[in-house]
């Protein structure tokens, strides 16, 4: 080989590894996560706490952090907002780019000092889709965009999920939902009974896309856990283990 063919091809190696360089420092929006909770009437001061504190559990374990920080490339941007009857909706953590450990924390500590606002007491189920919709027209650019609505009760003001339910469908929109049992039954068979109707109510009328689905908290006490499960499958944790750990 002649040593110009030869410094041709080591000009074109460095170029090759300088556009792969550039490609990996150039992050970019692999999920956008919007987080609305429930603080309409049937929701007390403690159950409020809860969700706050459960939300802030959730991203502070180990595979939620995991799961937001894995791909410096590709990031995460997540939003909180609360909602109850209409005109009632606030943003307590605006959007924020999930950068390192570090940025994690931050949200943590922003959540927790969180103090609950005086609100009306219905549950506009219909304008807490919609709202979240409108915050996640705002990215994108995002690879995935995500709502996860939390609540223990159906829709009793404005708009009807189900009307509100297409309009979401045609924006590659996901909707899940975390329904949390509200134990304001006498026995174990009826709040049994209601956790499975309310279930069934957001399965038919409020979740939006094919992987999409319903979680659980059975009562305010559990929504941590509940939570954090919720996260890991909406950040799809295990197969991005997967893809960015190779077997030993």
């Amino acid at each position: 080989m002649n040593l110009p063919n030869l410094y041709i091809k080591q000009c074109a190696g460095v170029l090759i590894l300088l556009l792969l360089f550039a490609n990996t420092t150039s992050a970019e929006c692999r999920h956008a996560l919007a987080l609305g909770l429930d603080v309409s009437g049937s929701v007390n001061d403690l159950e409020y706490r809860l969700q706050i504190e459960g939300i802030a559990e959730a991203l502070d374990t180990s595979k939620v952090r995991r799961a937001l920080t894995i791909r410096p490339d590709a990031t995460v941007d997540l939003l909180v907002y609360e909602w109850s009857g209409p005109q009632n909706s606030a943003v307590i953590l605006p959007w924020t780019t999930i950068l390192n450990e570090q940025v994690v924390s931050k949200v943590i500590t922003k959540i927790r000092t969180t103090q609950r606002r005086q609100t009306t007491p219905g549950t506009a189920l219909g304008l807490a889709m919609r709202e979240g919709a409108t915050y996640l027209s705002s990215r994108s650019h995002c690879q995935h965009r995500t709502l996860n609505l939390s609540s223990d009760g159906r829709s009793n003001l404005g708009p009807l999920p189900m009307d509100v339910k297409p309009e979401i469908e045609i924006t590659n929109i996901t909707i899940n939902a975390l329904v949390i049992e509200a134990r304001n039954s006498s026995s174990h068979n009826e709040t049994q009974k209601q956790i499975g109707d309310l279930q069934r109510y957001f399965k038919a009328n409020v979740i939006v896309g094919s992987n999409s689905f319903v979680e659980i908290a059975f009562s305010f006490e559990n929504y941590a856990k509940s939570m954090a499960r919720k996260l890991e499958k909406e950040l799809e944790i295990f197969m991005l283990s997967k893809l960015m750990m190779p077997e030993l």
